[in-house]
């Protein structure tokens, strides 16, 4: 029996009426709920912000914490582990979180497909590649770190991006199965063109950086390396909310949306650009972190729905909640060992996967 995944998609409305996602700026009931899961949200934000400053080695009470954090315990010598050692991580948790939960809604909406991921679709690993090339051919120290290690990352993830959407689409169809296969076979082949990288690399010391692209972590955060994700996460972001309108219109078909006066073409290419952008700018100081994009979107969708107005910003609360507290349990589930939270999210996002492919978006086997 074909599986719900493959069935033939419903004929694009080619009448004036948008979707129901499109017409939701006028549902004031969804506006309410969508401004209490957002108030939910920020306050899990602040809680799990002051667990990840907390919890770790060394235990620091959360009312200290606090103080800390409103400079009313300047004199604490804890201060330090606080705002110089775990708070540069918790941000960067929380960007990567927001950044990559935003790209994978958008890219479901792109290829109408809610099994896209930046993992998935081989963008994450187009980017870990683009890094760890720029690393192995001596751009990965001094400014060049800054500079052209996010350049190849960016670079790294367009180029698999737009490798697995054309692999994908045959004679202008793009199926569930093809999708998956495309980026699979892609990730395969920049996972091993990683490893020959490492191999004939002649400095040994590439190993531990490129194992920490590969699993994905938090432990290099500092505070000189936030400012180009969180500038990457802010004007994405921003851009990627402007476009809610043409994404809802994507969810009505290619001759649909077409109808409804929009130029997919030149849209699509636009933010392939965009989320390739904040995609290897994300990866090149967090390695490859999994699975993110796939799972919140579809939790965000059960509170909110499939507008983009309203799904967008639950995604990135919602992503940098998950990511914060998933690093979180990376550090302390086997203290003092730490874990990549990478090898967490795939640990999650796996049997999530499975489950989203055995159940089918219509909620039937």
């Amino acid at each position: 029996m074909t599986s719900s995944l493959e069935k033939t998609p419903p004929a694009p409305r080619t009448d004036d009426h948008p979707p129901a996602a499109v017409r939701e700026r006028g549902d004031p009931v969804g506006r309410v709920r969508t401004s209490l899961v957002l108030l939910v949200l920020a306050a899990a934000f602040a809680a799990a912000v002051v667990a990840g400053l907390a919890l770790g080695s060394v235990r620091i009470p959360a009312g200290q914490v606090v103080e800390i954090l409103t400079g009313r315990a300047e004199a604490s010598p804890l201060r330090t582990i606080v705002l110089d050692v775990r708070l540069p991580r918790v941000l960067l948790g929380a960007i990567v979180g927001a950044g990559l939960a935003v790209v994978g809604a958008v890219l479901q909406a792109l290829v109408r497909n809610q099994l896209a991921d930046p993992f998935l679709l081989g963008v994450s690993s187009g980017a870990s590649t683009g890094a760890v090339a720029a690393i192995v051919f001596g751009f990965g120290t001094g400014l060049a770190t800054t500079v052209l290690v996010p350049i190849a990352s960016f670079a790294g993830a367009l180029g698999s991006l737009v490798l697995v959407y054309t692999l994908a689409r045959k004679g202008g169809l793009m199926t569930t199965g093809r999708l998956i296969l495309a980026g699979v076979a892609v990730a395969y082949i920049l996972s091993a063109l990683t490893s020959l990288l490492l191999v004939t690399s002649a400095r040994a010391e590439h190993l531990r950086d490129v194992l920490y692209w590969t699993l994905g972590g938090l432990g290099s955060a500092r505070w000189d390396v936030l400012l180009v994700p969180a500038a990457a996460l802010v004007v994405g972001v921003v851009f990627l909310f402007a476009l809610a309108r043409p994404l809802d219109l994507l969810l009505v078909g290619e001759e649909g949306a077409t109808v409804l006066g929009l130029d997919t073409g030149r849209f699509r290419v636009a933010v392939f650009v965009v989320t390739s952008v904040l995609t290897g700018l994300l990866v090149a100081y967090s390695g490859a972190i999994g699975f993110v994009g796939l799972m919140v979107p579809h939790a965000a969708r059960m509170f909110v729905g499939a507008g983009h107005r309203r799904l967008l910003p639950v995604c990135a609360l919602m992503g940098a909640v998950f990511l914060v507290l998933a690093d979180l349990a990376a550090r302390t589930v086997a203290a003092p060992q730490d874990i990549p939270v990478g090898v967490l999210t795939a640990l999650t996002g796996g049997p999530f996967f499975l489950w989203l492919l055995h159940r089918g978006p219509g909620g039937q086997d």
